[in-house]
């Protein structure tokens, strides 16, 4: 069943900002099936930080890729506020994807030929939008940019690239944020600075924020964490420390 043939029977949950119902993505056919999800149902309520863990190929990355647009379900339903993403053509949920989501990713993907202010709003020009000059002029403070906006990617550091494409995440405020392992790439402090921003941004600012991360000390930055493990939710934990985060993990080798 292709996800725009399915029937939905449950309505988002309120206060929610994305959430799946009974998301089912199956890869190959027969004897080479591999079911990446397996019948997710969750919510990520608004102005909160939730991580998700689990083993390689439990399904982490596959179930962010599938709520945030970037790609689509075997079965099942995945929405973003109100709206169920299979009800919308390539035009709208482009649109949709520009507006209310923003994307962090562990290769930051910016553009090489334009400069860190020019890659913070490319999204929002890419709109036509100029966005709200005092609040991206508060992101760029905030995650330390306001000397290096001239410069181009090849002349950041890691960190600097990644704080970048945190900001160009936030500048137009959308309703949630998609992060693949953010701090990947980064070292440990720098890690710590972003993250730190990260969780600043849910608490201060309302942000929503939902984070796959292999990294314990990552997750616990987060409200909540979700873990998975062959493709279905398997245990959560609100408040996390990274030793809770930890023991929980190396209960996946049982």
């Amino acid at each position: 069943m292709s996800q725009a043939a399915t029937v939905i029977s449950t309505a988002p949950s309120p206060r929610a900002a994305a959430g799946a119902v009974d998301a089912t993505k199956v890869y190959g056919m027969g004897d080479s099936e591999v079911r990446a999800l397996d019948g997710v149902t969750v919510a990520f309520q608004a102005e909160q930080f939730t991580a998700i863990m689990g083993p390689s190929g439990s399904g982490k990355s596959t179930l962010m890729h599938c709520l945030a647009g970037l790609d689509t379900l075997s079965s099942g339903a995945v929405y973003i506020g109100e709206t169920y993403l299979a009800k919308l053509n390539d035009k709208d949920l482009t649109e949709l994807r520009r507006k209310k989501v923003g994307f962090i990713f562990q290769a930051y993907n910016l553009i090489p030929t334009l400069t860190a202010r020019e890659n913070i709003m490319l999204p929002l020009m890419l709109g036509g939008d100029s966005g709200d000059a005092s609040w991206i002029d508060e992101v760029v403070t905030t995650v330390g940019l306001k000397d290096r906006l001239k410069h181009r990617p090849s002349e950041l550091s890691g960190g600097q690239q990644q704080r970048v494409a945190v900001a160009r995440a936030m500048a137009s405020r959308p309703d949630i944020i998609f992060a693949d392992e953010p701090t990947g790439n980064l070292d440990s402090k720098t890690g710590a600075e972003i993250l730190d921003f990260m969780r600043r941004a849910v608490r201060e600012y309302g942000q929503t924020i939902v984070m796959v991360t292999h990294d314990p000390n990552a997750a616990s930055y987060a409200d909540r964490v979700l873990f998975l493990g062959d493709g279905r939710i398997v245990d959560e934990m609100t408040a996390p420390t990274g030793e809770q985060v930890l023991d929980r993990m190396k209960r996946f080798g049982e």
